[in-house]
């Protein structure tokens, strides 16, 4: 099976709001597996319509051929570039926060465990996949290195589904790397002290709700927020609960210009 499928989109839809240096705060926007920036645009121009500057960048692999992505060798290279994103970003600005969907949030939370960000916004974040998908991939993937994405994207809105750029196929090889990336943060949740706010589509049928609630839980943020997005599916930014979500995770980030720094040193000084 050919994998084929570049994203169809017009690369000027990834540029969020330049840095000018007078910015107070940053926002890192991360987008998930197999994705584009184009899945969290929303939240970055929501947040840089108010201030922020806002950076989505493409992570390794991805944003051509599923080729490309089926060829990087450790979820390593997308941690490495979520962390140089967010020090170059905290060498220009005060405050830096992140934004990160599916895996994009994997990243999100790594980063807040090693102190990297003041503040996240985790959306459709798994942090197992099925069993027996993760028994399954390691042998698959030498048959079957690609999966066809029957239906397109997890998205509840058809035209936003239809006009979504994504490869339309899974690379096996990509998913094993997911895996062993959910297996490295989930440990690391209980190092997660800055304040965070946690989104999950209520018709999510690619991650489980049960995580967004465990991440909550397990997380020694002592500010904990919850954004149920009730009518929409995995991609949230785009679908039906994009907007309240963009409109959350701005005025999120916002209220916590000024007490970020001060919460993450209260905790540190208390554990």
């Amino acid at each position: 099976m050919s994998a084929g499928g570049t994203p169809s989109v017009d690369p000027g839809a990834f540029a969020f709001a330049p840095e000018r240096g007078a910015e107070p705060a940053a926002v890192l926007c991360l987008h998930g597996l197999s994705g584009t920036p184009y899945e969290v645009r929303a939240i970055g121009e929501a947040c840089a319509a108010r201030g922020l500057a806002a950076l989505g960048p493409t992570l390794p692999g991805h944003g051509a051929r599923a080729e490309d992505l089926a060829a990087i060798e450790s979820y390593e290279r997308w941690l490495d570039a979520a962390r140089e994103s967010a020090l170059r970003l905290r060498a220009r600005h005060d405050r830096v926060f992140a934004a990160g969907l599916s895996m994009g949030g994997l990243l999100a939370l790594a980063l807040a465990a090693d102190e990297l960000v003041d503040a996240l916004c985790v959306v459709g974040t798994p942090l197992r996949l099925p069993a027996a998908v993760r028994m399954a991939v390691p042998l698959l993937r030498r048959l079957r290195p690609y999966v066809p994405k029957r239906g397109g994207s997890d998205i509840v809105d058809a035209a936003a589904r239809a006009r979504h750029p994504s490869l339309p196929v899974m690379p096996l090889r990509a998913v094993q790397e997911l895996i062993r990336l959910q297996r490295t943060v989930t440990p690391l949740l209980p190092r997660v002290r800055a304040p965070i706010l946690v989104a999950h589509g209520a018709l999510d049928r690619t991650a489980r709700p049960a995580d967004a609630q465990t991440i909550l839980r397990v997380v020694s943020s002592s500010e904990r927020e919850w954004l149920a997005c009730e009518g929409s599916g995995h991609v949230v930014p785009v679908d039906v609960d994009g907007p309240q979500l963009a409109e959350a995770s701005a005025t999120f980030f916002l209220r916590r210009l000024g007490s970020a720094r001060s919460a993450l040193t209260a905790a540190r000084d208390a554990s």
